[in-house]
């Protein structure tokens, strides 16, 4: 059997002006890409020539209007930034003055897809210097920090819209969690927490609900974000989880009072050890392990007391602080396997906050809100692939909530 011969340049580009203009390029030595490469030069021979082409339209266009006596007349000069760099284009003209190129319209100075490019890298961690510089050398086009400004601005609109479009009207799930940066507000660095709700639906699809920035985190301005939820279109939600913030409990059921609260865990296991040894610290996690993962709330009981015997004072006090929240440690105990694993922690809405620190890493501070909102919403986006997907078992933790919760629940569920 005849193996599949090669393509040849002329069967991939029949075109023989732009394949001259190839093969001239590469013969000269330059980059397929780049400033100088040659599909810069490509480009420019194919946005020259699809020019032409709308000019042909117009004129036969105006000849079928009357006689239009309307004549070419000539060409004008323009520079145009791509994303192969910035090209020398050159649009034809009429005596008329009445054609305008649909591919780059007049007072346009760039093709589509830039915007997209520096938004991505804005959503990427990078800042304005690091965009502009990243373009230069990428690219060959010089763009101010303030041209990048202004269109990383155009996606506020948006961001207001995400921010305020209405919600389902029932959430099985809602993680909360905070997490804090640093801002320039009147001169100086301030603090400011970010609030994020991470909510997964009645069909198991995880979605982020909001993102909200405050001054301090408190339990009085998480009602505000809760109760905005409530304004958008929440009326119910099953489990709430949250870490340990005192008066969070007594706020959500406030706002959503049905709602089941778990406390996280593992944010539980982590306070409980804090002020152990390193020696102690592994044992002690090894043996709290037994009170979470009983198989019912009395043998996590017997657990505790189990560990608080072997560990005598520092048991005791450990002992204490998970008799205090009890009932909001063990809410996950009333229910199966699948349930338990989805809220027994917030890592779910911390494996988010994860991936906007790990971008955002090696910035100190923002010059403002603004621009830190800007820069959260296009990291989600770029994100979105890893936080956005179906909750696992899905089928089997809607069979477990139509048998627990009966009405409540299927009332919400898409026939």
């Amino acid at each position: 059997m005849a193996k599949n011969k090669k393509p040849r340049l002329s069967d991939i580009i029949p075109d023989e002006q732009y394949r001259k203009v190839i093969e001239e390029g590469l013969a000269e030595g330059k980059p397929w890409i780049g400033p100088d490469g040659v599909f810069k030069e490509l480009l420019q021979s194919v946005v020259d020539a699809a020019m032409e082409g709308e000019m042909d339209h117009h004129m036969e266009e105006q000849r079928a209007k009357d006689g239009n006596t309307n004549r070419r007349n000539g060409h004008g000069k323009k520079r145009l930034k791509t994303k192969v760099g910035t090209l020398d284009i050159h649009p034809p003209r009429d005596r008329e003055g009445t054609f305008t190129p649909e591919l780059v319209p007049k007072r346009k100075r760039d093709l589509p897809g830039m915007e997209g490019i520096i938004l991505s890298m804005y959503g990427k961690g990078n800042s304005l210097e690091d965009i502009q510089r990243l373009i230069q050398e990428m690219y060959g086009i010089e763009y101010s920090t303030s041209v990048i400004s202004t269109i990383t601005d155009r996606v506020w609109p948006a961001i207001l819209a995400w921010q305020q479009r209405p919600l389902q009207p029932c959430y099985v799930i809602v993680y909360l969690d905070g997490m804090h940066f640093r801002v320039k507000q009147e001169g100086q660095f301030q603090d400011r927490t970010v609030y994020t709700i991470y909510g997964v639906d009645v069909e198991g699809n995880r979605d982020i609900l909001g993102i909200y920035l405050q001054e301090v985190e408190s339990a009085s301005e998480w009602r505000l974000v809760l109760e905005d939820l409530s304004r958008r279109g929440v009326e119910d939600i099953f489990f709430v989880c949250i870490d340990g913030l005192k008066g969070f409990k007594e706020v959500i059921r406030d706002v959503f009072e049905r709602a089941i609260v778990q406390r996280c865990i593992v944010h539980k296991i982590r306070n409980s050890v804090r002020y152990a040894s390193d020696k102690e610290r592994k044992k002690m996690c090894a043996d709290l392990r037994h009170v979470y993962t009983a198989a019912h709330r009395d043998q996590a009981q017997l657990a505790l007391e189990q560990f608080e015997q072997n560990w005598g004072a520092k048991g005791k006090r450990i002992a204490e602080l998970w008799r205090k929240d009890w009932e909001e440690l063990m809410a996950f105990m009333d229910f199966t396997q699948h349930i338990r694993r989805m809220i027994y922690t917030t890592n779910p809405v911390e494996a988010v906050h994860r991936i906007i620190r790990k971008v955002t890493k090696s910035k100190g501070a923002w010059v403002s809100e603004r621009a830190l909102m800007k820069q959260l919403y296009l990291i989600l986006n770029e994100s979105e692939k890893s936080w956005k997907r179906k909750a696992y078992h899905w089928k089997a933790i809607q069979e477990e909530l139509e048998l627990r919760f009966k009405d409540r629940f299927t009332k919400w569920l898409i026939n």
